[in-house]
């Protein structure tokens, strides 16, 4: 019952599009153009980019900003995205010649903060990572500032996604395309030849992306030598795949999870919609762990300095854990006490139907995520506050300031501390109103992206009562529960005297709700 196969059941597009536009209305979401936004956030944006054009990368330089247009960027994104926020170059480092932390010059990292780990030996990899400097395009306490404060983050609906910030800047001036001149937050990372941390360190930088690559295309160029774009270093799929492994077993050894699951997509087919569950690829992990690592070193800085944001999670309840292992026995999926949840998850394979539907109980493990403002003054942090339960350490949001407002704030805290200066006054004083802000928005985005998803699933189905379908049982309580359908890859609800949590079952459709983007099912057995 594997799930990166297409769906061939699909959606009409006149009831879809009266059903995302019922969403954006019901969450006040606004138009996904240039027209969603107000004429004076509009018109700021638009100046902006135009600066940026007459002059913007002399300007940065001649601010003290590093030249770092030689660097082989790349970024590695879905097909297809204009929105790009990272852009990455990686180096395997002669470790003779680097006997320890190297000093900060000529692009290598100095000391910042406390963001080595401890114990960590000579530099052997080398990670230069630059992030979207938006603060270049932002007036603080302008009209575009509230515009970005009232969105949030990106909301990203089956049609078309409402960006958080002004097509002009997110798929324009802001954005890291390829053979462009771009202001970015430039992080260089250096890491031991286990991937320990061996010093980190992020300044403002001219860079300029060498390509745009898909996940698909790296993962090709691993898997098989081919050949990728231009100028692209022949070298990066492995070194990305070197890199991104060690980083994934210094998680391991912490108790840290990147879940593997796969993601419950909506494409287009034709004139219509259909559903797809797809598996990330390796490199998709891979590209993660960099991420990951830079929201690491970040939390660490922020946390040195006093100032800044960091993302939280509590560790998972214990009645949750107990729940999760339920869940495993009814999937017949082996689990002993000695094994911790974290290596079990790693060892799963999510082409296994059983092992589907674990991952998705799974991800409800960790809840109550929210972020956490350091501000001047305040008491440091104790040994083991402020972590986030799933990455095992402290963490922070500032790989993605296109699509996320809190990532600009956090960036700019991290080069304040790199540069030995306190943090701009517009960032403390917008500190303590973000968690708020970013709990709001981020509840609306992900309500209507399942609402989407919702909504569609009916629409799929609509039609088609009556018919039978094979499935998995994920969950049940009192004679009802959860049904995954093999094809299409829809959720919904099951009845029956019996439900076979985790076994392969034949469940016939027995009503479609599309308003309220319900399904509902009774298994075969019990006509």
């Amino acid at each position: 019952m594997s799930r990166a196969r297409l769906s061939s059941f699909t959606a009409p597009p006149g009831p879809v599009v009266a059903a995302l536009a019922a969403l954006r209305e019901r969450y006040e979401i606004p138009d996904s153009g240039a027209e969603g936004f107000p004429a004076d956030a509009l018109a700021e944006a638009e100046a902006a980019a135009a600066a940026w054009r007459a002059g913007g990368p002399a300007r940065l330089l001649a601010a003290g900003a590093r030249d770092a247009r030689d660097l082989p960027l790349v970024t590695i994104d879905p097909p297809g995205s204009m929105d790009l926020d990272q852009a990455v170059a990686l180096e395997r480092l002669d470790a003779d010649a680097l006997p320890g932390p190297a000093a900060a010059s000529g692009g290598a990292p100095g000391p910042c903060g406390a963001a080595s780990d401890p114990g960590a030996g000579r530099a052997a990899y080398r990670i230069s990572y630059a992030i979207a400097s938006l603060a270049t395009f932002v007036t603080p306490g302008g009209s575009l500032d509230a515009e970005l404060a009232r969105r949030g983050e990106t909301v990203y609906l089956p049609d078309a996604s409402t960006p958080l910030h002004p097509p002009v800047l997110a798929h324009g001036a802001a954005s890291l395309l390829p053979d462009q001149e771009r202001p970015a937050c430039l992080w260089t990372i250096d890491l031991d030849a286990a991937g320990a941390i061996v010093a980190a360190h992020v300044e403002r930088a001219l860079v300029r992306s060498l390509a745009r690559l898909t996940y698909q295309e790296v993962q090709a160029a691993l898997d098989t030598g081919t050949p990728l774009p231009g100028a692209v270093p022949a070298e990066l799929p492995a070194l990305l795949a070197t890199i991104g492994t060690l980083r994934q077993q210094r998680e391991a050894a912490r108790g840290g999870v990147s879940l593997p699951a796969p993601e419950h997509e909506i494409e287009r087919d034709g004139e219509a919609y259909r559903l797809v569950f797809r598996v990330p690829v390796a490199v998709e992990g891979f590209n993660a762990q960099i991420s990951l690592l830079t929201g690491i070193c970040a939390a660490r800085i922020m946390a040195d300095a006093g100032v800044g944001v960091l993302r939280t999670m509590p560790p998972a309840a214990e009645e949750d854990r107990r729940r999760l292992r339920r869940v495993a026995r009814a999937l017949r999926i082996d689990w002993p006490a000695t094994v911790p949840y974290a290596e079990l998850v790693r060892g799963l394979d999510a082409s296994d139907p059983a092992h589907l539907a674990f991952m998705d109980h799974a991800l409800t493990l960790f809840r109550g995520s929210g972020y956490l403002t350091l501000l001047p003054g305040g008491e440091p942090l104790a040994d083991g506050e402020a972590q986030h339960a799933a990455i095992a350490s402290r963490y922070a949001h500032v790989t993605a300031p296109l699509r996320r407002l809190v990532d600009r704030y956090g960036l700019e805290a991290c080069l304040a501390a790199c540069d030995g200066r306190g943090a701009p006054d517009w960032v403390v004083e917008a500190l303590p109103g973000l968690p708020e802000t970013m709990a709001t928005t981020g509840r609306r985005a992900s309500a209507a992206s399942r609402g989407a998803i919702d909504a569609i699933e009916a629409l799929v189905l609509a039609g088609h009562e009556g018919e039978v379908f094979d499935a998995v049982i994920t969950s049940e309580r009192d004679g009802r529960g959860e049904v995954m359908l093999d094809d299409p890859a829809v959720r919904g609800t099951v009845v029956g005297r019996s439900l076979p949590v985790g076994q392969d079952v034949r469940v016939r459709l027995e009503s479609v709700d599309v308003a309220a983007g319900r399904t509902r099912f009774r298994l075969e057995a019990d006509r």
